[in-house]
Order: C-alpha cells, then structure tokens, then sequence
C-alpha cells in the first residue's frame, strides 16, 4: 500500500536527521584520508578529484595504501573496485524501492549510494512500507546532505592543514567506528551473523598475504557462508 498523501519536505528532514549522526565519523574520516593522500604525496587537485569522483572512503584508502606500497596498477584497480562490490548489492536491495525513477535520477542515487544513505535508507524503507517513491528519493537525498559537503569539505581541510593536526587526535579511529555504526543494526539475522563471523575470521586468517588481498577472499567467502545460511535456515523452516 502507497501513501496516497506524499509529504516529500517532510521525508527529506527526515532523512537528514538520520545521515547526521554520521558527521560524527564522517569528517575524522575524510580529514585521515587528506593527510593520508597528502602525505603520500597527491597534489591537491589529485585527491580532491579522486574524493568527488569514488567518494568512497574505504575504496579510497584502500587504494591510497597500495599506490604507496608500490602494488602494481591492476591489483589496485581490482582491490579499490572489489572492495565497492558491496554497492552492486546495495544497489539490487534499493531496486524495489527506485526502480520506477527516472535515469536521471538514478544516476544521481548511484553516484550519492555509500554505506551511511544505504544503511539508514533500507531500514526507513523496510519500516515504513507506505512510502511513495517521492519521499523515499527525498528520504536518500536528505540522509545524504549532511554527509557529502562535509566529505569533500573535511578532505580538503585534512591535505591543507594534516602536518598541524596533533598526533593525539588518532583520526585513524573513525574508520573501524563509522563501519560498526553501519553494520550493527543490519546484523538482524542469522544469516547476517554468519556472514559477518565468517569475514572477520578469514580476514585474520589472511592478514600476512600481501596487498591486503586476504580481504577479497574474506568478503568471497562472507557472501557464499551468509547465503548458504539462509538456504540451511529456510530448508529448515520448510520442514518444521
């Protein structure tokens, strides 16, 4: 069933309110990533068009550590485009709620989709299955705009002034934390639990290979663990 009084302002606000919190990670994480493209040795023009072009956080950083262990071009290309594999994911989850949009705006949500619009995004549309496709693009722009400006901003700020940030601050934190902030509350299967346990065991398991390579077998193995759980639990269900 479908709102049949669509409020899209309303929806948006809504939306913003949700993504906000995430400043909280968000610009300890953009401001690591200046420093660290800084230090590497990226010009100013460099990073920030790598930032507005991926922003993607994880992908950046991924292939901001092996451009500096001097990891040859096609392992960073396949590492930075496997660790965003997630977004096909995404993507395919979001189909039901936008595949009615226009092109343009799917574009649109194709470039905004990173892990915070998402991760707010599925659980607003799943808990509130009324919505009309109006606020749900409201909804996904609105958790967006506190996220991105900032993203670009603080990225900015962490290559122009890193060398005077003092060690102290540890900005290194705010990776693990947003992704534990994104990740805990979709864990709300068994399913979800397997494929999360199997991941993280695998990736220590496979820290010593090289490039960070153990990372693309984990989340391989993650994916076909968390699925073959599913068909384990529904096979089970079926004969209960």
């Amino acid at each position: 069933m479908t709102n049949q009084n669509p409020n899209p302002r309303a929806a948006y606000w809504s939306g913003f309110r949700a993504g906000a919190p995430f400043i909280l990670v968000v610009i300890p994480f953009a401001l690591l990533f200046g420093v660290v493209a800084q230090e590497a040795g990226l010009s100013i023009a460099q990073l920030m068009s790598m930032t507005v072009l991926v922003i993607a956080g994880a992908a950046q950083l991924t292939a901001l550590a092996l451009l500096t262990e001097n990891a040859p071009t096609a392992i960073v290309l396949i590492t930075a485009l496997a660790v965003n594999l997630r977004m096909a994911m995404y993507s395919a989850a979001l189909v039901p709620h936008f595949g009615k949009a226009k092109l343009s705006t799917k574009l649109w949500l194709s470039y905004f989709l990173v892990d915070q619009t998402f991760a707010v995004s599925i659980q607003k549309f799943e808990d509130t299955p009324d919505m009309a496709l109006s606020e749900k693009l409201a909804f996904f722009f609105g958790a967006m705009s506190p996220v991105a400006p900032l993203w670009y901003a603080a990225t900015l700020v962490g290559a122009l002034l890193g060398s005077q940030i003092p060690p102290a601050f540890s900005l290194d934190f705010a990776v693990p934390i947003c992704f534990i902030a994104i990740t805990g509350p979709m864990l709300r299967t068994p399913a979800h639990i397997v494929a999360a346990l199997v991941s993280v065991i695998v990736a220590l398991m496979l820290a010593w290979i090289p490039y960070s390579m153990g990372l693309l077998v984990a989340a391989v193995l993650a994916m076909i663990a968390g699925a073959q759980a599913e068909v384990f639990l529904a096979r089970r269900k079926r004969h209960a």
